[in-house]
């Protein structure tokens, strides 16, 4: 089991450094506005991620998987959702509150919530965990509920410190640019650019 769980490890550091939806997104906020903001959104995706595994280790992923009007809802909510998160940026001014020292409570729960409510909207996650997880499961060993809680974990723990170290480093690397007049604009619009990518990637097949 061990074997496994060190296999799966490095197949998911693999996956995590992959360009994605997901760190393209952290990437995005800790650039804009501070590494805590891609903190910040790395945990609340993450957190979906509980979800994701609870869905295929009770059995759940089947019927979203073999029902295409429920897969079908989610993809719609999810892109919709995005779509709306573009165009508050849009309306926004491109002015960006940049710097951890910053980066209140509040403004770092709404990103955690907005990093949940994304992962849960995409069903593309629930399907990659259907396909990926039962593969590193070993018969006759645990109980394969066990397993896939024990590979999940495994996931969000790799992801997590992937997505912090992408947080962390592309902070510091903004901190350097942030005086730059076409920055905050710039920023602006490639968070919005990143959200109707997202939603688009969300809605193919």
């Amino acid at each position: 089991m061990i074997e496994s769980l060190v296999s799966f490890a490095f197949a998911t550091l693999i996956l995590a450094l992959s360009p994605g939806p997901d760190n393209i997104f952290v990437l995005t906020q800790s650039v804009a506005r501070g590494s805590k903001y891609g903190i910040a959104i790395a945990t609340g995706l993450i957190t979906g991620c509980i979800v994701h595994t609870s869905i295929v280790a009770l059995g759940f992923a089947v019927i979203i998987r073999d029902n295409d009007w429920l897969l079908y809802s989610i993809k719609i909510a999810g892109a919709v959702y995005l779509v709306y998160l573009a165009y508050k940026i849009f309306k926004s001014d491109a002015s960006i509150e940049f710097g951890d020292s910053n980066a209140s409570f509040q403004s770092l729960w709404k990103l955690y919530k907005v990093g949940i409510t994304m992962n849960l909207l995409n069903p593309k996650v629930t399907l990659f965990f259907l396909a990926l997880l039962p593969q590193f499961v070993i018969p006759k060993s645990y109980p394969d509920w066990i397993q896939i809680y024990m590979l999940g974990g495994v996931f969000m723990l790799v992801s997590l410190l992937t997505f912090y170290t992408i947080a962390l480093l592309a902070g510091k690397a903004a901190s350097f640019i942030k005086s730059s007049r076409w920055f905050a604009p710039a920023m602006k619009w490639l968070q919005i650019v990143v959200f109707i990518g997202i939603a688009i990637a969300i809605l193919i097949p």
